[in-house]
This record gives C-alpha cells, structure tokens and sequence, in this order.
C-alpha cells in the first residue's frame, strides 16, 4: 500500500473535465491527515509503515490506552486511525497530508462498508399487506414448510438474514479533479458506503502511478501487412 489516506465520502455530482467530457464523481473529504507514528525496519517495530489520524475527536472521548499512544508520539486525538504499510512518500510524526498525494488522472482503490440492507432487500420480499387483518405479519415470511410430500423445507429457501455492513473494494478508479485548498477528491464513479462514512482512499494495486494503457501493435500491423500484399491478378 505504497500511499494512501482516510476520508469521508460526501455525496455524488457531475463535472466536466479539461476536454468537456461529463464525468459522474463521488466526492471525497481526504484530509488533513495527521501523520502520528512512523515505523521502520530499523526500529524495533520490523517494518516500514506510517500511521495516519483523521477527523479530530475530544481527548475524554478516547479510551486511556488509545490516548496515551497518540501522546506519545505527540499526536492529536482523532476519530480513525489507519497504518499504510511501504509509504511511498517521506513523512514526519506531526505533519499533515492531504489530497494532493494524487494528482488528476491517477488511479486508486477506495475502501468502504456497504450500506446494511436487512431482508427486504436481501430478496426483493414484498412484505405481508398493512391492513386487511394482516395484524404481526407485516415483515413475515410465512409459512416455508411443504403438505405431507416432501414434508421438509426445500434447500435453498429464501429466508431472513443479514446483507450489508461488510468491506468491499472499488480497484481503478480515476481522479477527475483534485481540490487542494478543500482537500476533496473527486473520484469517477461510485463506490461502497453511505453519505458521511469513513473510506480508504489507497493508490491503485492494479495501476500505481504513472500506469498507461498497453497500445496493441496488432491492428497496425496487420494494416501494414495488407499494404504490403500484393494485389490479385486481373482475369
């Protein structure tokens, strides 16, 4: 995870970029982010990483041990706080980074928790009616069992569950624009969790900085190939 930060997704628009061309974003609050902690593979931690705090919080809000790192390390008390191990860039306990660790055009992965769907919409379930005696059976599923033959629920009965509230990943996603004085990301596309969530915005594994495209010489080739064929022969 050579760079990366934690945000807040704020809401989706519309935005053209440079050649007019009308792209929909996600956009993202990506900082400050406070550097708190550096380790090394020197140091008796064995390994390179950087631990980053994002959105302030009130001290008493913390609990004692989470306080007395952040201290240690003369840190700010923050609400979340994630370690990127190999940071790419070189930081210091204290400073601050933000949305200009991507520039425009680079591709990333954002980290979120999707939204919790319960089972309504886990299959689609109408629910029983609101009136007409339907009195308890608004968001029950009925009877599942089967008459005398089989005698047994069928396998793979569609029944009440979680859905949701799990960690889903959202790889290559282009920056349209970068807005350095807000600190907001404006990411093409969509990607898990709610309005106000906390994300992980990490540079792409797929294409890291500076990833272009792979030109296929195929089709010139073959271009140049019939070019060079010798006509057919007139009857």
């Amino acid at each position: 995870m050579p760079l990366g930060l934690i945000g807040k997704k704020l809401g989706h628009t519309r935005v053209y970029d440079a050649n007019g061309v009308l792209h929909p974003v996600t956009v993202v609050l990506a900082g400050p982010n406070r550097v708190l902690q550096v380790k090394t593979q020197a140091s008796k931690d064995g390994y390179n990483a950087v631990q980053l705090g994002f959105d302030d919080q009130k001290e008493q809000r913390l609990t004692k041990p989470l306080l007395g790192h952040i201290k240690k390390h003369n840190g700010v008390a923050v609400k979340r706080i994630k370690e990127f191990r190999n940071f790419s860039k070189e930081v210091k306990p204290g400073e601050t980074v933000g949305a200009t660790l991507f520039a425009v055009g680079d591709y990333v992965d954002a980290i979120g928790t999707t939204k919790g769907r319960g089972v309504v919409g886990r299959h689609a379930f109408a629910g029983g009616d609101s009136t007409h005696g339907a009195k308890g059976w608004h968001r029950r599923s009925g009877a599942i069992g089967q008459r005398l033959f089989p005698g047994t629920v069928m396998r793979g009965m569609k029944m009440p569950g979680h859905m949701g509230q799990v960690t889903r990943t959202a790889q290559n996603l282009q920056v349209i624009q970068v807005h350095e004085a807000d600190n907001l990301l404006l990411i093409k596309g969509s990607f898990p969790g709610a309005e106000g969530d906390y994300v992980i915005i990490r540079e792409s594994k797929k294409r890291p900085k500076g990833w272009k495209p792979a030109v296929s010489s195929a089709p010139a080739a073959k271009k140049k190939a019939a070019a060079a064929a010798p006509a057919p022969a007139k009857k």
